[in-house]
This record gives structure tokens, sequence and C-alpha cells, in this order.
């Protein structure tokens, strides 16, 4: 049977870090799936760091968009992170509707696997309004996203300063 859990939290509170020592606390071999497209070189750097803090048990899959073409039956997998996979649609489509229905799809077929998957999203949606439109849009199609993982998760966490506080 198949579990979903949820980590979601702002910028630097300790997401990606706590995930990944709940799926080692799950499982000896986890697998860990990038979703990030890497756009430049401060970005690389931080791929890196997070490439070194990981050991040599997990197995590391890179995958910008179709998650479901992964095998991941009878495994606990870290998926890091969702906001980066919506961003990879976003920008394919332009479009906030078609992107998000994509990524609703993309989603349940993906977790119609028997495994455990672990989840990393950040809150954007808790500071101000953007200016920008794009921002806004982005901030909408991420929220609703949430939303739809939030609704199908058997757990939801969010970290605060480095503190996870149960939501579901």
């Amino acid at each position: 049977m198949s579990k979903i859990i949820l980590i979601t939290g702002g910028q630097r509170s300790g997401k990606s870090t706590y995930a990944e020592q709940l799926a080692l606390s799950l499982s000896p071999r986890p697998i860990y799936i990038a979703t990030a497209h890497v756009w430049d070189d401060e970005f690389r750097q931080r791929v890196i760091k997070h490439q070194e803090r990981r050991g040599p048990e997990w197995e590391n899959i890179e995958e910008e968009r179709q998650l479901s073409k992964i095998d991941v039956e009878g495994r606990t997998v870290l998926i890091d992170c969702l906001t980066l996979w919506a961003t990879n649609y976003f920008f394919d489509t332009r479009d906030t509707g078609t992107a998000l229905h994509m990524l609703c799809d993309e989603f349940d077929r993906f977790t119609r696997q028997d495994a455990t998957f672990i989840f990393v999203t950040n809150e954007i949606g808790l500071g101000g309004v953007s200016p920008d439109a794009v921002q806004r849009h982005f901030t909408d199609l991420l929220g609703w996203l949430n939303q739809h993982v939030a609704a199908r998760a058997d757990e939801v966490i969010m970290m605060v300063s480095g503190i996870a506080v149960k939501i579901k």
C-alpha cells in the first residue's frame, strides 16, 4: 500500500534535510528524485551541496518532468521538489491552468505505484502579493498543486526554522 508524505515550508526552513533523514529512517536504500533544471552556476552549487550531503546509500535520479516513467514500486522515494517540478511545467506552457492539469495528472499517475513517497515543496504564498504578474501566476499554480498533493497525502509536515510541525 502506498503512502504519501508532504513536507512544506519556507526557503531554508530545513525541509530537504528533514526529508532525507525521514527517508533514511524508512529505508536503507531510498531513491532521490531531483526535479531541478540547473539554470545557472549559483544554482549548480546548491545542487552540488545537496548531492554532497547525501551518502552512497541513495539511488539518485534526475527527472525534470515525467516522474511516472520511473519505477519506484516497493521503494521509499524522496522527490525534491514540487516547486522546481512545477516551474518546469509552468515555463513550458506559460499557462497556469494547463500546467496545473498536467502536474496533477502526472502526480496521480506516479503515485499509483505501491511505494512510500516523500514530496518536498515550498510554501511561497505566505508572503505579500507580488507586483509581478508571472510571480503571482506561479504562486497560484504552486498553491493549487500543494493543495492537490496535501489532499492525497497521509501526512503533511511543515518545517518552521528547522522544526517539524505535523499538520496532518
